[in-house]
């Protein structure tokens, strides 16, 4: 277990030299496959309330609300895994209504019209949110996935994640770009 474990965080770093560096297209993996990644090790970069979770035995639930463009790749990365003895699950979502008891939540671009009632709906509960839908970040969602030069940077709005009782690790702050929500 510890070795999957140390495999999947050496996975995290590669996907983040291949996100700040890039490869060879013939090397690198898709821009799905490295948001999977990414989804799955926002857990071990990301500290949420003792209240998040009913009981110490509640799963550790990954959302995706809309399409879902990672398939079983996802699951995969997640299978038998465990954060502070939570078991890490994914849930598929057809209406933000559906959503109960989530940490992390993507929020496809598919959804992107519905980002202001995505977000009103979650009001500051204690999930993570995650989109890859341009301008979500200043939008309010939390994290935001912005390909730019055929590298996903990684946009972080910290206000609203410290509204929602999170907080994000100096280690996934120092490589991102920290924004903030647009008032209007």
């Amino acid at each position: 277990m510890a070795i999957l474990r140390t495999l999947r965080l050496v996975l995290f770093a590669a996907a983040l030299v291949v996100c700040m560096h890039g490869l060879s297209a013939a090397d690198a993996p898709t821009e799905n496959q490295v948001q999977a990644v990414f989804l799955y090790n926002f857990s071990r970069f990301v500290e949420w309330p003792a209240q998040a979770f009913a009981t110490p035995s509640d799963p550790f639930v990954i959302g995706i609300l809309g399409s879902d463009p990672f398939g079983a790749r996802l699951d995969e990365a997640v299978r038998n895994e465990q954060i502070n003895g939570h078991p890490l699950t994914v849930r598929r979502f057809r209406t933000v209504t559906e959503v109960e008891n989530c940490q992390i939540l993507f929020v496809d671009r598919s959804e992107a019209a519905h980002l202001g009632q995505i977000l009103a709906a979650l009001d500051h509960r204690s999930t993570l949110t995650v989109s890859q839908a341009d301008g979500a970040a200043q939008h309010g969602v939390m994290i935001q996935f912005a390909t730019e030069n055929n590298r996903i940077r990684l946009r972080i709005n910290v206000e609203s994640a410290r509204a929602s009782g999170l907080t994000i690790s100096s280690k996934l702050l120092r490589p991102a770009e920290i924004v903030g929500t647009e008032r209007e």
